[in-house]
Formats: C-alpha cells, structure tokens, sequence
C-alpha cells in the first residue's frame, strides 16, 4: 500500500488533459518534435484524415517550407505546397534527400 505523500505533486495520472496537439506548448513545456526540423529539410509526414474518411493517414511527403508551433507546410512534387496542422500530425521523420532522376533512354 503506498501513501498519498509518495505521489508527486499535481494532477492524478490520467486525470490532466493534455492542450490540442496544435498549440503552443506552455512555458517550460517540451516543443512539438517537428519545430526542431529544420525549413529546406526533407521530410515525410503522417497526416490524420477525418473521420469517414476510408483510411486514418495519408502521407505527406516532400521539403518543409514552413515549420511553426502549429504545424508544417510541405512542398511536394504532386500538388505543390499542403499544409499539415498540429493536431492532425500523428508521426512523422525527416528523410535523405531525393535520388538523382535517370534520364529515359
């Protein structure tokens, strides 16, 4: 049995409610893991499609153009610039670069 003055201050487990994935974290909170992406970086982004949707995720794949506490803007070669929100960011990674296109012979 363990007493109640061996529980860290604050809250119970499980009983804070987190803010929304997208907004600024409070001070001295840790950053969203995509504000340390670097703009001009490579990356691919797992995106949360709404409900109804016939899949959960699409995939956002190309270079950051714009990176800010509510989420990323990536250019990508198919439909240019997408924006991705915070709260609709479920993973995602940076990635090497392209590889070089063959020319067609």
């Amino acid at each position: 049995m363990t007493s109640d003055a061996s529980r860290p201050p604050g809250p119970p487990p499980g009983g804070a409610t987190p803010p929304p994935a997208g907004a600024a974290p409070p001070p001295g909170e840790p950053a969203p893991p995509w504000r340390a992406w670097p703009v001009g970086a490579r990356a691919v982004v797992r995106r949360r499609l709404p409900a109804g949707e016939p899949q959960p995720y699409t995939d956002v794949l190309g270079d950051l153009v714009a990176v800010d506490d509510d989420g990323v803007t990536v250019r990508t070669r198919r439909t240019g610039d997408v924006r991705v929100p915070g709260d609709e960011i479920a993973l995602g990674k940076l990635v090497p670069p392209a590889p070089e296109r063959r020319p067609r012979r």
